[in-house]
């Protein structure tokens, strides 16, 4: 029987696994500046390399997609299944404790690093689900391809530059979610607000505000820069603010300012309420101190009112909705910028089935400009996705699913977008059981569970051999 074969095959092959998951989690591969032919710097470049070495040592035809993406054959039949997975990783913090973010170390079956579960790992894993099909001599009728891109975190460009030269395949998977099979993914809408004001120098002030470096990560630090107090003077409202908001309030005199560092903890921005944001901790002290009053001043107010701390669901903002397939708007506030003449602010709204641009963006749009903001003309909703559930792709997985893990498997709805949004038949399987630990994807000391990769790897397996057979 092929599942007892793959569970033999991948007792051997775990080590192999291992090996090769740290060879791609050692390179750093965040999106960089361009290179000439290396639309994503060094890093996702030298990274593809690596991936479709390992792929040609295997035995399997590889092809480089202008370093966009890679693509790994099991032969030259016709493509029946794509499987899409990525090598690109979002920044690293500082708050690394059991490793180096791009130093791969295992603790008992924990695998450390950047990478290990979005989705360097997963990645592997697939792959060598095709290995396992080959070593086994399993024949498949139709060709099952994985797809290997370096833009997932910032866009997925690389997938668009792909699909402009290739079609899809009949079905598709990204293993870059959860068990036991996505097939909704909510729209998304990401808000860019702005506001220019005079410069007023009346004390106390706000010199400067800054915080978040990607849309979608739930920024775990904002620091604040005041004019006019001393940090005695403020230290009181910063037990106020840390006891309502539960994030971390420090405070330190320099060149006759106060730098006041807010520390939370970061989240995928598809689930906000799992991190502690930083940006809206810090307007919730801003708010209670005693500044002056100023045009600026009152715009920092505006974004206060629109997304106040703790508030992920766009209610403040008068977007708040639901709908029984894919539940409720998710809404976080994950750039910010002040200055004396400036602010600007990016948010990431992972929007309900029921969305659409006059429910959502005139909305807010229109609260944003009551408020004297200004929200980008170019900001608009991006569809949300879905494929029944009665489908026979759908039920294949669930099948499979039900089959290596013995539960009874449902599809459910994500705030995430992944790789399968835009594909007729695309949908996300795995890599993240229901019962999982928090593997602290997109944050400090991200790791993944190896006995629980390997499972994936034998189900992959299975579902290639099911669908491509």
């Amino acid at each position: 029987m092929l599942k007892n074969q793959l569970a033999e095959y991948f007792a051997i092959h775990r080590q192999d696994m291992i090996d090769d998951i740290s060879a791609l989690i050692a390179i750093q591969s965040d999106r960089q500046d361009p290179l000439p032919g290396k639309p994503y710097g060094e890093g996702p470049a030298a990274c593809l390399d690596k991936a479709l070495a390992i792929a040609s040592r295997m035995g399997f035809a590889t092809k480089n997609y202008d370093y966009y993406v890679g693509a790994v054959d099991f032969s030259d039949a016709e493509t029946e299944l794509d499987i899409l997975a990525h090598l690109d990783v979002v920044p690293v913090g500082d708050g690394w404790t059991v490793t180096e973010p791009f130093t791969p170390k295992l603790v008992g079956t924990k695998l450390y690093g950047r990478g290990s579960n979005d989705d360097k790992g997963p990645a592997v894993a697939a792959l060598y689900a095709m290995k396992a099909l080959k070593d086994l001599g399993v024949e498949l009728k139709k060709n099952v391809r994985l797809i290997v891109g370096c833009d997932e975190e910032c866009g997925s460009s690389d997938i668009a530059h792909y699909y402009a030269i290739e079609k899809e395949a009949p079905c598709t998977f990204s293993p870059d979610a959860e068990f036991p099979v996505i097939n909704t993914e909510k729209g998304a809408f990401q808000g860019r607000y702005s506001a220019s004001f005079a410069e007023d120098k009346a004390l106390p002030r706000i010199v400067s505000v800054d915080a978040g470096t990607k849309i979608n990560i739930v920024p775990d630090k904002c620091i604040s820069v005041i004019e006019g107090m001393t940090a005695a003077e403020l230290a009181s409202y910063l037990e106020e603010a840390a006891a309502a908001t539960g994030a971390a309030f420090t405070a330190a005199e320099k060149d006759g300012l106060v730098e006041i560092t807010c520390k939370g903890y970061s989240a995928h921005a598809s689930t906000p309420d799992r991190g502690n944001n930083a940006i809206t901790a810090s307007l919730t002290l801003l708010s209670m101190l005693p500044i002056a009053d100023s045009e600026g001043y009152r715009a920092l107010l505006a974004m206060d009112r629109l997304f106040p701390h703790g508030d992920w669901y766009g209610e403040a903002a008068g977007i708040a909705m639901c709908d029984e397939i894919s539940g409720k708007l998710t809404n976080t506030l994950d750039i910010f910028h002040y200055t004396l003449t400036s602010l600007e602010g990016a948010t990431d709204c992972r929007a309900s089935l029921c969305a659409t641009d006059e429910n959502l963006t005139d909305v807010i749009r229109k609260n944003t400009e009551d408020l004297g903001l200004t929200l980008d003309p170019a900001c608009a909703l991006r569809e949300p996705h879905h494929v029944p559930a009665e489908s026979p792709f759908v039920q294949t997985l669930l099948k499979v699913y039900e089959q290596y893990t013995g539960k009874k498997g449902e599809p459910i709805a994500i705030g995430g977008g992944t790789y399968a949004h835009h594909l007729k038949n695309g949908v996300a399987f795995g890599c993240t059981f229901p019962w999982s630990e928090d593997n602290h994807m997109h944050g400090d000391n991200e790791f993944v569970e190896m006995d629980e990769l390997l499972l994936c790897a034998q189900m992959f397996a299975q579902v290639i051999a099911d669908i491509c057979g």
